[in-house]
């Protein structure tokens, strides 16, 4: 009966494998409340298995969009949040930081010269990324328009500060990251994770290692960055469709 209703659920109410699984853990729930309380001899959800989502690519940036991108983020400004805006983007592409890992960035988790950074990522594990100089150029440009105008006057030790020297809020770099892909013209979704996936896929679309790959992210296996592999054998079928001479000559 319920694997009845697990199929009239998902095709009668159109509801997708993951949408019908949220439903099956509540069920699941329930079932074991009432074993739990006596009033069935036996959970019949036990068995059930979760239905297979769909697999799907992490969405990126085109590397020429992102140029773009990234070329109106370097230009200077005066305005102290116009730039912070703008190093929040370099930053998420530039290091391929996690929303909370830029967040949680301290002034002080900088090297001296500000040439490295250290993350604290997920499980409390640190890492030493490289700061490219770029960013590096951009990020001592804000410090020194925050400290002329006191914006960083509290004892606040984030780098990205609210106008009244807070650190800034998980919505508030939402909109920040919406705002600027927007006005690059990104289609889609358009996240700060989006910028995450479009440094890892462009690093190794530019021949990087997979392990190399992973130590930057983060990531705990090998397995959470091979996901990236999938956009670039695009990329690559991309390429052998124009410069394969055998599969030119065969349209």
């Amino acid at each position: 009966e319920i694997r009845e209703w697990i199929l009239h659920r998902s095709e009668a109410d159109s509801l997708g494998a993951a949408s019908m699984n949220r439903e099956l853990s509540s069920l699941r729930s329930f079932f074991r409340w009432l074993l739990h309380t006596g009033h069935v001899e036996k959970d019949i959800t036990s068995r059930i298995p979760a239905l297979k989502t769909p697999h799907r690519l992490p969405a990126f940036v085109p590397e020429s969009r992102m140029t773009a991108i990234v070329g109106d983020c370097e230009t200077d400004s005066d305005d102290p949040i116009r730039e912070r805006d703008s190093l929040v983007i370099l930053m998420l592409y530039a290091c391929g930081l996690r929303l909370a890992e830029l967040i949680g960035i301290d002034r002080s988790d900088f090297s001296d010269d500000y040439r490295t950074l250290r993350i604290r990522g997920k499980g409390d594990k640190d890492r030493i990324i490289p700061v490219m100089e770029f960013v590096r150029e951009k990020i001592l440009r804000y410090l020194d328009l925050i400290q002329r105008q006191n914006i960083c006057k509290s004892g606040e030790k984030a780098l990205f500060l609210t106008v009244k020297g807070e650190r800034v809020s998980r919505t508030a770099i939402y909109r920040i990251v919406q705002r600027e892909l927007g006005r690059g013209g990104v289609q889609g979704k358009k996240s700060p994770h989006v910028l995450r996936h479009t440094f890892a896929t462009h690093l190794l679309n530019g021949g990087a290692d997979m392990r190399e790959i992973q130590e930057l992210l983060g990531h705990a296996s090998l397995q959470a960055t091979q996901v990236y592999t999938h956009n670039s054998i695009a990329r690559l079928r991309e390429v052998y469709a124009k410069a394969h001479p055998r599969e030119k000559g065969g349209k």
